[in-house]
């Protein structure tokens, strides 16, 4: 009995948890287009397959309603990198269930 507890104990917090929805498409390109439009950078002259994606938190506020935090890195042709937070609400269905907010934390210049 007491290994069918410890087993049950171990495998509690795995079945609870639900996972969160992997998002990262929408405040992504919302963010792009917010860096064209702002001037920060002409979105075309982005190295797409340099950018770095980190999901920092992610708050399940309701039934399947979860508010994501990701960090992006964006690096365009000449070596500037464009930091950008976003803050948005998601779901298993529905990547788009609020805007997206984004915040420019850096901008720099890599020298090589």
């Amino acid at each position: 009995m007491k290994k069918l507890n410890l087993i049950l104990l171990g495998l509690l917090p795995i079945m609870s948890f639900a996972k969160a929805p992997d998002c990262h498409n929408w405040p992504m390109n919302i963010t792009k287009g917010w860096l064209k439009n702002a001037n920060i950078t002409d979105i075309y002259n982005l190295d797409e397959s340099k950018t770095k994606i980190t999901l920092l938190a992610s708050e399940k506020t309701k039934k399947d309603l979860y508010i994501q935090i990701y960090h992006f890195v964006f690096f365009d042709k000449q070596g500037n990198t464009y930091e950008v937070i976003t803050q948005n609400k998601a779901s298993h269905e529905e990547c788009s269930m609020s805007q997206v907010n984004s915040y420019l934390i850096s901008k720099s210049r890599i020298l090589y």
